[in-house]
């Protein structure tokens, strides 16, 4: 197991202190399926964590090693149909926040009320919305990100390598289409566990979304 960072208090990041020997545990645990962590940067005690590619379930046991290993403390945000019992009782312990996708219910507003209130906030949002191919990325996260004056970290899964954790991180801009070239170069790159349901990484046509036109009910889950 390696990784590339220190990991700061939550009170100087958005991290909170573990329990040392379940941290050292899950590294064990972790380096014995042949997957390692690689931190770039520290991540910030505010900001977005792009989640992708997002192709299986099993994203989310990489995140959840993610977040035992390096004793980070993140939400997440996941179609309200997973978190019945007994399973929701799990996601919402680590971190899960159950959404409405049937009716716009303000998400990104929710969301950014979170960051204005909060001393620390990580929320990690995959915008392909589902595991199955898909044909654009929602814009939620970077909406959030942008209104609430956060970074965008991008965090990722990637199978072939078996390595999670964080790349580079960049504040928006507030040019979409600009900015959203620099993510996509960064994650063309990247193959999730299964590449054939990745689809192409692009914006909703014609790719200048108002905000008024924001999908709040953004299915947002997993590394």
């Amino acid at each position: 197991m390696s990784e590339s960072a220190s990991f700061p208090t939550r009170a100087t990041g958005g991290y909170r202190a573990r329990n040392p020997g379940r941290r050292q545990f899950a590294r064990l645990a972790f380096a014995l399926t042949g997957w390692r962590v690689s931190i770039e940067h520290p991540v910030p005690a505010k900001c977005i964590v792009i989640g992708a590619p997002h192709t299986s379930g099993a994203d989310l046991f990489a995140t959840w090693f993610l977040m035992l290993v390096t004793g980070m403390n993140f939400s997440w945000a996941a179609k309200d149909e997973l978190f019945f019992p007994p399973l929701g009782w799990f996601l919402r312990a680590i971190g899960g926040i159950p959404v409405n996708r049937r009716a716009r219910t303000d998400f990104v507003g929710q969301m950014v009320k979170h960051f204005e209130t909060r001393d620390a906030f990580v929320l990690g949002i995959a915008p392909e919305g589902t595991r199955g191919t898909k044909t654009f990325w929602k814009t939620g996260f970077y909406f959030i990100a942008l209104r609430a004056n956060v970074p965008m970290v991008f965090g990722y899964a990637d199978y072939q390598r078996k390595v999670v954790g964080f790349g580079p991180m960049m504040m928006p801009s507030g040019d979409l289409d600009a900015d959203f070239e620099h993510i996509k170069r960064y994650y063309s790159a990247i193959p999730g566990r299964f590449p054939e349901r990745q689809g192409e990484i692009r914006l909703k046509p014609p790719g200048n979304i108002a905000a008024s036109d924001l999908p709040s009910q953004d299915s947002t889950i997993n590394l």
